[in-house]
């Protein structure tokens, strides 16, 4: 059975093109769905594999203690591994297809008030190599909306500034291009101008277009601590994570009236209803608003 999902794993990153984080995740609860039927169950050959299995698994994790989110990933996992094994007839059938994934109920993600992101924008002071770098980071993830991990994945040629984008590779190795608003371009361009060339050293070269102190591309770890450092210097003790300003960007653009189509091209989702859910955290911003200002609220 390993060979199996060797040769699944092998088409997810071959033919799927999925992102490398994603291929783990398959990878980890394949294996822990496998080793189960072997040590568990005593299967022995795909063949053997039936939807109680699969039940009994699922029961097995709910013990763990493990969260609906967490089943509902390895329900996918499974499904797509039996739908890969039939397709490929590397099985005579497949046990998952009635296994009914459980409800999940989705948190709406935090966002930051207007003022909050001006407070956060403003923190990092631009009188050196350090402040420029992080303005410009944090005045471009507010004005594009990509992740953290397309920032730090940026390459000098990514960037264009004389027509105003960026060239950004999303998850699945799609490509889009996003436009960069005024304040951002011109917080960018000091970057590059002027605090780019100190991070660079002899011995490293990076083509990286955001650079740590050591001349090397910043990791995702190094601009968590930089954020959280920035976020307390100006006063904001909201919780924050590293998409709070990607999730900051689609609600302010929806509240000021774009159009949900746009705002998917532009965050890079595959699917509208991922994208819609940033309709509901504007929503439930207008009853906080009306809550607490309304007389007879």
């Amino acid at each position: 059975m390993e060979n199996q999902l060797k040769a699944f794993l092998d088409y997810l990153i071959v033919e799927k093109g999925l992102a490398k984080n994603t291929i783990i995740s398959y990878e980890r609860d394949l294996k822990s769905y496998l080793h189960y039927l072997k040590s568990v169950e005593a299967i022995q050959s795909l063949n053997e594999i039936q939807r109680i299995h699969i039940i009994h698994f699922l029961n097995f994790l709910k013990d763990q203690g493990k969260s609906s989110k967490t089943l509902a990933r390895h329900i996918a996992s499974i499904r797509a591994f039996h739908q890969f094994l039939l397709r490929e007839k590397a099985a005579e059938g497949d046990p998952s297809v009635l296994i009914e994934s459980p409800k999940l109920e989705r948190a709406l993600p935090k966002v930051l008030s207007l003022l909050e992101v001006e407070q956060l924008l403003n923190a990092p002071i631009p009188n050196d190599h350090f402040g420029l770098r992080d303005k410009a980071m944090l005045e471009l993830l507010y004005a594009t909306g990509i992740r953290v991990s397309e920032l730090i994945a940026l390459e000098k040629d990514d960037v264009h500034l004389t027509l105003g984008f960026i060239r950004c590779i999303g998850t699945g190795n799609r490509e889009r291009i996003i436009p960069i608003g005024k304040i951002a371009l011109t917080a960018v361009k000091q970057y590059l101008e002027n605090g780019r060339s100190h991070f660079v050293t002899e011995k490293h070269k990076d083509d990286a277009f955001f650079l740590n102190h050591q001349g090397h591309r910043l990791t995702r770890q190094g601009f968590w601590k930089i954020l959280k450092k920035l976020a307390r210097e100006a006063g904001i003790d909201k919780e924050l994570t590293p998409h709070t300003l990607r999730h900051s960007f689609a609600t302010h653009l929806l509240e000021n009236g774009a159009d949900l189509r746009s705002v998917q091209e532009m965050l890079g989702h595959a699917d509208i209803s991922t994208t819609q859910i940033y309709t509901n955290v504007s929503k439930s911003r207008i009853m906080d608003v009306y809550t607490k200002f309304h007389p007879r609220a």
